[in-house]
């Protein structure tokens, strides 16, 4: 199939990253067919709905100049303010069709790419003058073949439907001679009419093929290996070596901080030996106790061995512990369901601190 994907390795569709990045870079699936048949359609409908009052507009000219053809006075001066006229004239009876067909051009191409602006397309790249690949593109590349082919059978169309179109109203033109003018001209246009109509016909499904065949050759040659998939999530989100290496970084970051409080806390609640929870309470700084650090196995023997060289007291309450373990955070304050709990714990160590007690009271 035309713009399928020559590399076998290349079967993963392209991530949304690779997608945008092209899209930077200029790089959308666009299908020329789809722009030619709107503007033969947009061509045909303002045509038909303007061709009255365009006429109309088109006698008044001929009528106003050749009634004042006997007594115009070709100088300069008439001659340049007869060319402004002429001139507003013809854009006020054209500009319609053509603000016309470049709408519904630019809508085209907007509901095919999308909103995008981009100036990258214009950056001077050297491959693009590589004559050796540029010549194997166009004499050997499967999309050269399918646009010769298009080209090929739009020419078909093209000629058939006229020559077919016009033998078959031969028998008309002779009675044309003793037709008006104005008999002839609409003659003229509705055939026109007709045999533009006729030749849209097998345009609107070649433009409809041209639309998804260039959406296929896009997507498959935007396709990815699965190294590159790999590669390109790595970068996105971060190896995965380096993570753990930064994280395990961070923990004796915040390990070194949680030890350098335990010297402050009030006491060490301790699961005995798998957990260890300093705390401190000091009713300026907050409200309820503050949890200074925490920890479990190898840490929470660093909190109690840093508690025993600073003679903080250590408790054992297995229940609390693992409470205060689960519900808290270093630098949270302890919820309030475990007042009583801490509370009766502090007073014990206070009761044989009497100095420190009052002082705090």
């Amino acid at each position: 199939m035309f713009g399928a994907q020559q590399d076998p390795s290349r079967t993963e569709k392209a991530t949304p990253k690779r997608v945008q990045k092209q899209r930077e870079e200029g790089n959308v699936p666009k299908s020329q067919e789809l722009g030619k048949t709107v503007s033969l359609v947009t061509g045909l409908c303002i045509l038909y709905a303007w061709i009255g009052p365009m006429s109309e507009d088109i006698k008044l000219i001929f009528r106003h100049f050749l009634s004042q053809s006997w007594t115009f006075d070709p100088n300069p001066q008439n001659v340049y303010a007869l060319s402004i006229e002429l001139t507003w004239t013809l854009c006020r009876i054209i500009m319609p069709i053509l603000l016309t067909l470049a709408f519904c051009g630019w809508l085209a191409q907007r509901l095919q790419v999308g909103k995008l602006w981009t100036t990258k397309v214009f950056r001077f790249k050297l491959q693009r003058f590589n004559l050796l690949k540029g010549i194997k593109r166009m004499l050997f590349s499967p999309q050269t073949i399918l646009r010769i082919l298009k080209s090929t059978l739009f020419s078909v169309i093209l000629a058939s439907i006229p020559a077919w179109f016009i033998y078959s109203q031969f028998q008309n033109f002779l009675p044309m001679y003793y037709a008006t003018t104005e008999g002839v001209a609409t003659y003229m246009l509705q055939m026109g009419f007709k045999l533009a109509c006729y030749a849209l016909l097998p345009m609107l499904p070649i433009a409809a093929f041209d639309v998804w065949q260039s959406r296929f050759a896009y997507n498959e040659g935007m396709k990815m290996t699965k190294q590159e998939v790999k590669d390109e999530r790595k970068n996105a989100e971060g190896d995965p070596v380096i993570k753990n290496r930064q994280k395990q970084k961070m923990m004796q970051i915040m390990a070194k901080r949680m030890l350098a409080d335990v010297p402050k806390a009030d006491v060490v609640v301790t699961n005995p030996t798998h957990i260890a929870v300093a705390l401190r309470y000091n009713a300026t700084e907050a409200p309820a106790p503050v949890v200074l650090a925490k920890g479990a196995d190898h840490l929470a023997e660093k909190i109690k061995e840093v508690a025993r060289e600073n003679h903080v007291p250590i408790r054992e309450n297995v229940p609390l512990a693992r409470a205060l373990y689960k519900s808290t955070e270093v630098g949270d304050m302890i919820p309030e369901e475990l007042y009583k709990a801490v509370a009766a714990v502090l007073a014990s160590i206070w009761k044989f601190k009497p100095r420190v007690n009052a002082t705090r009271a």
